[in-house]
């Protein structure tokens, strides 16, 4: 008897590997790829405030044991005081659960708060982190639209059509990831009045919360979600640098007879995990208690300006992209060239072999035409420029 295959539900998720394996092979080969599919500040130059780095060194000495499986209480305490500050109700130390980033909370709650069965609205486009924790956890994603015509903002109707019997959930991703779209406090509003409708769990991915362009503000969902149960979720890895700390953590807010249940299925997770990375904990007091991590998103900043550059130089060289207002991404389609294109995964392959670009793939976000690409806006000028060009150029040649 051969060997048992693996799980099927990892059978749904579209990992990158097959292309992050290409690309490897590439630079052992001698070539030089530009990876311009994920956001990592620190591949592109971008370096951590110099003073949290140093706070984090201070404490080694004092972070070689286990730590609290919720997380240190000074790390929780900040955060807390944190959306205290924002306005939301009622936060305690306890409400907060530190994870080694965002990503192992998402799918810790996934596993916490669903059951087979279960359905969770999640905005298309979208990060496929979250349709692959909530497959994972046997429950079942159900995009609903956001509009591009309307800059990429939820598409409330369409949202409300989906909600069934099986709804347990709605995700809002505020700045999105790939669009870029920020919500203003109506849609907000509006999100978690249908969620208090039809007595739904909000989960809120804010990572990209201090991202922000053209005056663009962020609202914490939690602090319109009064009454509901409101899992909120960030870290530090994108805003101040340090994606390799794994710094992150998951606030729930919420009547406590209904939160309660979900915060001590969270804590026997936790505590199967042990703790989270001790150091790092030691970055989010100091940076949540006001180190700046905006200035490179205001006029002149480097993220301000080369978010738009991208924008500009794809729509010069005749590729549509709604102009982001948040987070480090640009998602792109050639006008005339996307049209013959008809498996965006094997787009992106020959792209890399051919230019020597990885880019995402629209499909990896759940986008159902084969017509879009995500670019990371992190690369320097000259190599976005260069990066743009030679892929718009590759498009109007392709065929498949």
């Amino acid at each position: 008897m051969g060997p048992r295959p693996p799980a099927g539900r990892t059978h749904t998720l579209r990992p990158a590997t097959g292309a992050l394996t290409a690309a490897d092979r590439l630079e052992r080969s001698g070539h030089r790829v530009l990876r311009l599919h994920k956001a990592d500040p620190v591949a592109f130059g971008f370096q951590p405030p110099g003073s949290l780095v140093l706070d984090v060194h201070r404490a080694l000495a004092d972070s070689s044991g286990y730590g609290h499986p919720q997380g240190l209480a000074t790390a929780r305490r900040a955060i807390a005081q944190h959306y205290v500050s924002a306005g939301v109700p009622r936060v305690d130390i306890d409400d907060v659960h530190v994870g080694n980033g965002a990503s192992e909370l998402i799918l810790m709650a996934a596993q916490a708060v669903l059951e087979d069965g279960d359905e969770v609205l999640v905005p298309l486009p979208g990060h496929p982190l979250w349709t692959g924790a909530v497959t994972m956890a046997g429950a079942t994603p159900v995009p609903y639209r956001c509009d591009e015509q309307a800059g990429w903002q939820p598409d409330l109707a369409d949202l409300e059509r989906r909600i069934t019997a099986r709804t347990k959930g709605l995700l809002v991703i505020n700045p999105n990831n790939p669009t870029g779209a920020v919500y203003g406090r109506a849609v907000l509003r509006d999100l978690a009045e249908v969620a208090r409708r039809h007595g739904l769990i909000l989960f809120t991915d804010e990572v990209h919360d201090k991202i922000l362009f053209d005056g663009a503000t962020h609202t914490p969902l939690a602090t319109l979600a009064d009454g509901l149960v409101c899992l909120t979720f960030n870290s530090l890895s994108k805003a101040y640098r340090v994606g390799g700390y794994r710094a992150g953590w998951l606030l729930v807010t919420g009547p406590p007879r209904r939160t309660k249940p979900f915060a001590e299925a969270l804590g026997a997770l936790a505590a199967l995990r042990g703790c989270p990375n001790v150091p790092a904990q030691h970055a989010i007091a100091p940076a949540l208690g006001g180190r700046d991590a905006t200035a490179m998103t205001l006029p002149g900043g480097r993220l301000a300006e080369q978010r738009e550059f991208a924008w500009r130089v794809l729509n010069d060289v005749g590729m549509r992209c709604v102009k982001p207002r948040g987070g480090l991404y640009v998602f792109a389609g050639h006008r005339k060239a996307m049209s013959r294109i008809t498996d965006d995964r094997r787009l992106m392959l020959d792209l890399l072999h051919q230019e020597n670009i990885l880019v995402a793939p629209g499909s990896d976000f759940g986008w159902p035409t084969p017509n879009r690409l995500r670019f990371v806006t992190l690369a320097d000028s000259d190599t976005l420029t260069d990066a743009i060009v030679r892929t718009s150029r590759f498009l109007e040649e392709y065929r498949q």
